[in-house]
């Protein structure tokens, strides 16, 4: 099983220096039209790796799915990582916007956003999977943490909900706060450089203080998104995997993004519903068992209904837009 795992983070590894150092070695405003394009290539390959999940757990290679009480099979398998995929694929759309946010307030040119969201990925993957060990550890030993998340997640839900406008305030962030007093920091960027020299000593760039509140930022998002998988499954590999292939494509997702934002007004809507849907999950779970397909469908579902209100909303706006003007 270790050799799973172990061959797994490798290949995690490899797509990443593959990304940075292969497809996007040289520094430069990535457009709409090549956002689509990798979205589309990180999309298919966390879709293929779902055959090989298929395969690892319809054969139990190396003894995967065979935990005493919690045997699935391929399809099951597959299923579950579907629908793992897709909850914190979607559910990392929110954190999108937040990054826009960031963006935004520290006036980073897009020539070096790429490289800073590399880096906040690979922070956020390592985070993750140190929460998620922890969350499923803390689930087995006690059984009755499954309904303090929902509960987390309904009250996330509610609180999205309520919330009218994406508010930052970078200056109270901690981190940016202990960086700020321990560190030099240089007034200008520095080209892609989250490190340099100030007076012949070590100093930060601003980019460097713009990655902390990334971080940062993912891990609150992280404590509201890991516990929706965990109403999936709670099967070590297909958390983390999914996970991991669902946070590999947030970065040229956000690119993709970024200058269509306002076309989705009724996603948020539809990221509400499916926090509801998934806690409400966790909190019937002992007494009722939602089947895997089904959850697949609802969350689908709500996230197609957003987006093709959205659409909709935005065309029958347009000529109204046009006339105007």
């Amino acid at each position: 099983m270790i050799f799973l795992w172990l061959g797994f983070i490798a290949l995690i590894i490899f797509l990443l220096v593959f990304d940075l150092g292969v497809l996007n070695r040289k520094a430069h405003e990535i457009g709409t039209k090549e956002a689509l394009k990798w979205t589309l290539l990180w999309v298919s390959v966390s879709l293929l790796f779902n055959v090989a999940i298929y395969f690892l757990y319809q054969h139990h290679v190396a003894g995967i799915g065979l935990e005493p009480g919690r045997e699935i099979d391929g399809k099951q398998a597959a299923l579950q990582y579907l629908t793992g995929y897709l909850v914190e694929y979607s559910l990392s759309i929110d954190n999108i916007f937040v990054i826009a946010l960031i963006f935004t307030y520290f006036a980073v040119p897009r020539i070096y956003q790429h490289r800073t969201l590399f880096w906040g990925i690979v922070g956020a993957q390592i985070m993750r999977g140190a929460m998620i060990g922890g969350g499923i550890a803390l689930i087995r030993k006690l059984d009755w943490m499954i309904y303090v998340f929902g509960a987390l997640l309904l009250f996330t839900a509610f609180k999205l909900l309520a919330q009218k406008n994406e508010e930052i305030e970078p200056e109270k962030n901690p981190l940016l706060k202990f960086a700020r007093r321990f560190f030099r920091v240089l007034p200008d960027f520095e080209g892609e450089r989250f490190f340099s020299r100030l007076d012949g000593k070590l100093a930060v760039t601003p980019l460097f203080l713009v990655l902390l509140v990334i971080e940062s930022t993912d891990v609150m998002f992280a404590v509201d998104s890991i516990p929706a998988i965990f109403a999936v499954t709670l099967d070590p590999f297909i958390v983390f995997s999914s996970n991991m292939f669902a946070i590999l494509g947030l970065r040229s997702l956000y690119f993709a993004l970024a200058a269509m934002m306002g076309m989705f007004r009724y996603l948020k809507y539809s990221i509400v519903l499916v926090l509801a849907f998934v806690g409400v999950k966790m909190l019937v779970s002992h007494f009722y068992h939602i089947h895997a397909l089904a959850s697949l469908g609802v969350i689908a579902a709500l996230l197609a209904g957003g987006i093709a209100a959205s659409l909709i909303k935005d065309k029958r706006d347009k000529p109204a837009g046009d006339d105007a003007g």
